[in-house]
């Protein structure tokens, strides 16, 4: 834009562009505003600073145009208040993302730095709200939130909610830190988009405690640190899919080990919880798979029974797309 526009448009200068004849115009929004902008920043009132005793922070997000199908968020910062240890419910401290004709809310608390979300939104008269519901706690909270309109031409696949792009990379749950745990009720799918001339792709942990999801099951005789889909879960056996109510999904290659439902022809349920996303005692840990569209899917419901939070960090994956064999 040209200065007196982006001023106009209640947007601020960032250097010069387009060989100075305009500028690049930055818009930063906080609480209760509207914003009409493809690309805006949204902020707690004392950014960069933190803020403290708050309540509630709200955006308004209006569609430039009917062609938007989406917003993606890329949280550049967020930390708020965690979750509940024991249950990894968002009790206190939640964000909330809703509105646009879309079927279900996105609901996230903890701390989600670098992490993105592809969120739908159909229907261009709805608004589309991000909410902070803040608890009445001393907690001092930041966030940086990057809202950008995405038309239908540019989306993400249906059913990801994050989608990442190049042969290397790496993939989280929702609140994976160091004093973390991840977050109850989540339902999604992270999705890798296959590049030119590869043909699988390459799962590992990011570390030796970057596995720890408990199962979440009433059954207390159930062997948390044997949960993973290829150790308690005997593919050979029918597999009791109660085993692993909390569970992380790796498609696999193998046709023996497709399940009925909505996943679709190519996939299959593997299913991994516990302690370790390999068998325990297999080193290196490395699972391949050429299902293709590269997908994980990541299923945490509700809390069954209350459990110690380290048993239930999260997930840290590196990923590695494999070129095809010539």
């Amino acid at each position: 834009m040209n200065a007196y526009e982006c001023r106009i448009e209640s947007g601020s200068s960032h250097g010069p562009c387009a060989l100075g004849f305009g500028v690049c115009c930055v818009f930063t929004a906080t609480c209760n505003q509207e914003v009409h902008n493809n690309i805006t920043y949204f902020v707690n009132p004392d950014f960069p600073d933190l803020s403290k005793n708050m309540n509630e922070c709200s955006l308004a997000v209006k569609k430039i145009d009917p062609e938007i199908a989406q917003l993606r968020l890329d949280f550049i910062h967020f930390n708020l208040g965690q979750p509940n240890r024991r249950t990894g419910v968002c009790d206190e401290d939640v964000f909330i993302l809703s509105g646009g004709g879309a079927s279900r809310e996105l609901k996230l608390c903890g701390l989600n730095s670098g992490q993105h979300a592809y969120f739908d939104v159909e229907n261009i008269d709805e608004t589309i709200t991000v909410k902070m519901n803040l608890s009445r706690k001393a907690v001092a909270r930041l966030w940086e939130v990057r809202v950008v309109q995405v038309p239908f031409t540019q989306r993400a696949p249906a059913g990801c909610l994050q989608y990442h792009t190049g042969a290397t990379g790496l993939i989280q749950t929702m609140n994976f830190a160091d004093n973390g745990r991840h977050l109850a009720d989540q339902d999604y799918n992270i999705c890798m988009r296959q590049e030119e001339g590869m043909c699988s792709i390459a799962y590992e942990p990011c570390h030796e405690n970057s596995f720890r999801i408990a199962p979440n099951n009433n059954d207390t005789d159930v062997v948390e640190d044997a949960g993973s889909g290829d150790g308690a879960l005997d593919a050979k056996e029918p597999r009791n899919m109660d085993v692993c109510s909390d569970r992380i999904v790796l498609p696999c290659d193998s046709d023996d080990l497709l399940m009925p439902g909505d996943v679709g022809p190519g996939f299959c349920d593997l299913v991994h919880c516990g302690e370790s996303l390999c068998p325990l005692g297999a080193s290196p840990c490395r699972i391949e798979s050429s299902a293709t569209p590269f997908t994980v899917g990541v299923h945490f419901g509700p809390s069954a029974r209350e459990a110690p939070p380290d048993d239930n960090l999260g997930m840290c994956l590196t990923y590695e797309q494999l070129p095809c064999n010539v």
